[in-house]
């Protein structure tokens, strides 16, 4: 499993010019899963950023985390972050799970966020999104979890 946080003052997801998904100040997760990945990995995510401490507190340190903030998180599949462009000009895709498999992953980790007391938006699984991120910071992480 792999995700590609983002800290964001607002991001949204538009599918067909109407908005599926928005938040304010939180994270922005691309999220995309592999052949292997197991729910082990997913619920271990969900409880690796709903910990995280990415935002400032009152002397300017990364101490406090999305329930301190009043924070919500936007979570998009993006099975493109299992891209492999090592050969050729065209990415494979080869690494990254097909629907069957990563449909259930991609739902469980959103409820698994949910069940840890977030607020969580979201895009729609396999759509053509457009997704508008204000990155705040910049602050980026890449959560890389394979058990």
């Amino acid at each position: 499993m792999r995700v590609v946080l983002q800290r964001v003052s607002a991001a949204s997801v538009a599918i067909d010019g109407r908005v599926a998904g928005a938040v304010g100040r939180g994270f922005c997760l691309l999220v995309g899963f592999t052949h292997t990945d197991t729910p082990a990995e997913v619920d271990w995510m969900a409880e690796k950023i709903a910990g995280l401490r990415l935002f400032s507190d009152a002397e300017g340190k990364m101490n406090l985390g999305l329930r301190e903030v009043g924070g919500a998180v936007l979570v998009v599949s993006q099975f493109t972050l299992y891209g492999d462009a090592s050969k050729g000009r065209r990415p494979s895709f080869t690494d990254a799970a097909r629907p069957d498999v990563a449909i259930p992953l991609y739902q469980r980790f959103v409820a698994g966020l949910r069940a840890r007391g977030l607020e969580v938006a979201t895009g729609e699984f396999g759509a053509d999104m457009q997704v508008a991120i204000q990155n705040d910071g910049p602050v980026t992480l890449i959560l890389d979890r394979s058990l």
